[in-house]
């Protein structure tokens, strides 16, 4: 029998241990991570026991009648370790079922976690789902490069790069997270009328939180920062989570030459540069993802379920 529990914050080392040895979680399924915006999501993370032991970890909120896995984070399904099998995924999804109708919810919204983050072959979750009707509510298309098998650039990247390195602009890791985050949401302002998911005080945490996870490269021209990327670095890859420049920076596409520095240093077996989707995956930005397929990315997609209860 499987037994399901609310996160306790007691439970703080026996959570990150779990994710630390998944075989498809992400630092950002640590609880320091999590909380940092634990006073805009009503944390309702759950832990699945099995003869007492976990099994399985879901993060998760809960906002009226909907559990949400994780409403705060880019996605954040069931996070499982190599003993996870088909069948015991089913029972789970079982009494996850149970379990919520007995705290009077009424829909799961899944966001499942894509495959190219999973260190082994994590999808009986996606099956669970299909068994239980859920249905695809939201497809983003984010851009890939597989670094073992990676595409060339386009002559227009190519192009561009090399003027850029004429032009004497140096590319370095940068710890100003608020010129950074300035530059991205004057952009944001400018383009969408919308602010970044994060401020530069939250980013500036998260970064000191996760050093080796949360790193930020900036393009300087005459000793200024004109251009920045910052990534996210997993055990399996490397996403971009923000690009942000100024005019100037735009005008010389500094950012190709940051992009191109990561990628050729990348380590990792994906470079995914994120999301050229919006209102729920059904507007695609044609100008973006051209950009990022420019250096050889193909798509992936982060997917989102809803099962009725």
């Amino acid at each position: 029998m499987i037994k399901i529990k609310k996160y306790q914050p007691e439970e703080k080392k026996l959570w990150d241990n779990f994710v630390k040895n998944s075989k498809n979680g992400v630092f950002f399924f640590l609880r320091d991570y999590m909380e940092y915006h634990a006073d805009r999501f009503k944390d309702h993370s759950l832990i699945f026991l099995k003869n007492n032991k976990p099994i399985a970890l879901m993060p998760a909120n809960i906002d009226g009648d909907t559990l949400f896995s994780h409403a705060g984070l880019t996605f954040g399904g069931i996070v499982t370790n190599q003993k996870m099998k088909t069948s015991l995924m089913l029972q789970i999804f079982d009494f996850l079922k149970e379990y919520l109708r007995e705290k009077g919810l009424k829909k799961l919204l899944y966001k499942s976690i894509p495959h190219i983050y999973h260190l082994h072959p994590s999808e009986e979750d996606l099956y669970a789902l299909f068994i239980n009707n859920a249905r695809i509510v939201r497809r983003e298309v984010a851009s890939t490069i597989e670094m073992n098998t990676k595409l060339s650039y386009s002559r227009n990247i190519k192009r561009n790069i090399k003027k850029i390195e004429n032009l004497g602009l140096n590319v370095v890791r940068s710890y100003d997270f608020d010129i950074f985050m300035g530059l991205k949401e004057v952009q944001l302002l400018k383009k969408y009328g919308i602010k970044p998911t994060h401020n530069a005080e939250e980013m500036e945490y998260l970064a000191s939180k996760f050093p080796e996870n949360i790193k930020l490269f900036a393009a300087e021209y005459g000793g200024e920062m004109v251009d920045g990327v910052l990534i996210y670095e997993s055990a399996n890859v490397i996403h971009a989570q923000y690009q942000g420049a100024t005019e100037q920076g735009m005008g010389l596409h500094a950012s190709s030459l940051i992009f191109d520095k990561i990628i050729n240093k990348c380590g990792k077996k994906y470079f995914d540069f994120g999301i050229s989707t919006e209102n729920n995956g059904f507007y695609l930005n044609h100008g973006l993802i051209d950009f990022k397929e420019r250096f050889g990315a193909r798509s992936v997609v982060y997917d989102s379920y809803e099962l009725n209860l």
